[in-house]
């Protein structure tokens, strides 16, 4: 069955308003509402409830989605590719400068985009 996938997304591989290039094919299930959304901004703007990240102990759950074969992978193998494990599909590598918004990963100081990363160069 196929995911459906929330938010202002501009077409069927979950590009959104926000991120759009070719390599933003990804969307992840909220931990606090279970739905799939192409980026933080995506559910900060539909959702009436703060993100909540998913710990380590959960990178088992299945919670990224390719948005280009429609299949999920755990959170473990999305954050160990740079591609989809099924399709070859290639992601974006600056996904990783939000994972801390996701994940429960170690961040440094705010960046200049107010994500609080300082591995944020641009958006």
């Amino acid at each position: 069955m196929e995911k459906k996938v929330y938010g202002p997304t501009v077409d069927e591989e979950t590009r959104c308003v926000h991120y759009h290039t070719v390599l933003d094919i990804v969307a992840i299930k909220f931990k606090c509402c279970g739905r799939f959304y192409p980026c933080y901004k995506c559910h900060e703007e539909c959702e009436q409830h703060p993100i909540q990240r998913w710990g380590k102990n959960e990178f088992s759950e299945e919670a990224i989605l390719c948005g280009h074969c429609k299949r999920t992978l755990t959170i473990s193998q999305y954050m160990n590719a740079t591609d989809c494990p099924y399709c070859n599909a290639h992601f974006n590598k600056r996904c990783k400068n939000h994972y801390h918004i996701y994940f429960d990963v170690p961040q440094d100081k705010p960046c200049a985009f107010g994500c609080d990363s300082s591995q944020c160069s641009e958006e």
